[in-house]
């Protein structure tokens, strides 16, 4: 008896383990930062090392996006009537924003390893480009400048 409470405790303490790696991987947490973060001074060095973004084999990602729009506006992007081609083809749900986000873009300048990753910070306004599942976005797949014809 005692040994299958303990093997329950562990399966609980596994799955809960499990459900808070994923919400690290959220779209939310990786990209949306809003509203913008009181960052001072070196905005996106701080906000990478503050939310561990980084590639899987711990080299530091050549660009990291910083959305500063409500996460509902963000949401909204999957009820885009702009469908676009998914960058990653396993994906088939991909829509660009009708209108502009405020964001921030990230682009390495120096170091390979993360954390000794260096950034340069690009305030910019463009349309945004996310893949949809039925719960709403699940990654950001690109931005552009200026708005690209639907298929």
């Amino acid at each position: 008896m005692i040994l299958m409470v303990i093997i329950f405790l562990l399966l609980l303490f596994w799955e809960n383990e499990q459900n808070e790696d994923r919400v690290w991987l959220t779209m939310e947490y990786l990209h949306v930062d809003y509203p913008k973060s009181d960052v001072p001074v070196r905005y996106c060095n701080s906000m990478i090392l503050q939310r561990t973004i980084r590639e899987p084999d711990h080299s530091c990602r050549k660009e990291h996006v910083f959305i500063h729009e409500r996460p509902r506006d963000i949401n909204s992007v999957c009820k885009s009537p702009k469908k676009v081609a998914c960058h990653n083809s396993s994906l088939d749900s991909c829509f660009q924003s009708e209108s502009m986000f405020r964001m921030t873009a990230c682009q390495l300048t120096e170091g390979t390893r993360y954390p000794a990753c260096r950034y340069h910070i690009s305030p910019t306004e463009a349309f945004i480009t996310v893949a949809c599942n039925g719960l709403g976005p699940v990654s950001l797949q690109g931005y552009v400048n200026k708005l690209e014809p639907s298929p």
